[in-house]
């Protein structure tokens, strides 16, 4: 893949239940909108973009020059604000956009360039995202570390809160955290970097929930319902955890200022 080839789009929504006004949290320095921007920056890519819905984001990034458009306040998914971007910025269906969500100040600029490069080296897919391998038996038994099953051409079987592959011979119940984990097996858990084609994208954004979607609470499972290749890129390089708490928001500068 030649350097480039990608827009990336950041969906930075004010209103958190959590932590109001997110985006614009200060950590060692920079806000957070601020600091995630850098990092797109750092991946390449034709045009970064935040999409928000609120005045005080866009100062914010008229501040240190960068990018950014005014969407829709009714958007219940970063993926509907991000096809709002796609149309206004009228972007070919062939044209790759990763989709960097504004709440993770620690994601590695080599990430976004892993999943723009999967995409674009694998036709047959519309999406591209990562994986990495699971270790510790909680983490595979914890309904919030989603899971992924994939086939030997590396796109996606399946998606799930649930423990997968369930490896009867190997765990006692559904509820019984093991002590350790087969070796014999490769356990995934999904990172939730993406890469789409403006097609694929606004297809999913148009398109119903389904209902394995609703039972998991995972859009990307409307994704493989409508028959859209998922392709997955397993990394060992796990980028720090999202922050949708003050703790979080303690936890990440601590670690971003030791770096």
């Amino acid at each position: 893949m030649t350097d480039n080839i990608f827009n990336v789009v950041i969906p930075a929504r004010y209103g958190s239940s959590r932590l109001p006004g997110k985006p614009l949290k200060i950590i060692a320095g920079r806000t957070m909108v601020q600091r995630v921007y850098e990092n797109a920056l750092k991946a390449g890519g034709n045009d970064i973009i935040v999409a928000t819905d609120d005045q005080r984001i866009i100062d914010e990034i008229n501040k240190f020059n960068g990018s950014a458009i005014m969407t829709s306040t009714e958007h219940k998914t970063g993926t509907d604000r991000i096809a709002e971007v796609c149309n206004t910025k009228k972007w070919s269906d062939d044209t790759i956009i990763v989709n960097l969500q504004g709440d993770e100040p620690g994601i590695d600029a080599e990430l976004i360039k892993t999943v723009a490069t999967a995409l674009a080296d694998n036709p047959e897919a519309g999406i591209a995202t990562l994986a990495t391998p699971i270790k510790d038996p909680e983490d595979l038994f914890n309904p919030n570390a989603v899971k992924v099953v994939c086939a030997l051409d590396g796109m996606a079987l399946y998606f799930s809160r649930a423990p997968i592959p369930y490896v009867r011979d190997n765990f006692k119940d559904i509820t019984t955290v093991p002590a350790t984990l087969p070796s014999h097996i490769t356990f995934l858990r999904h990172l939730g970097l993406y890469a789409y084609r403006v097609s694929s994208l606004k297809k999913i954004s148009q398109a119903h929930s389904v209902q394995i979607e609703q039972a998991e609470s995972l859009e990307q499972l409307r994704a493989m319902a409508m028959g859209i290749k998922i392709h997955i890129s397993i990394t060992e390089k796990s980028p720090l955890h999202g922050v949708d708490t003050e703790d979080d928001l303690k936890r990440v500068e601590k670690l971003l200022k030791s770096y």
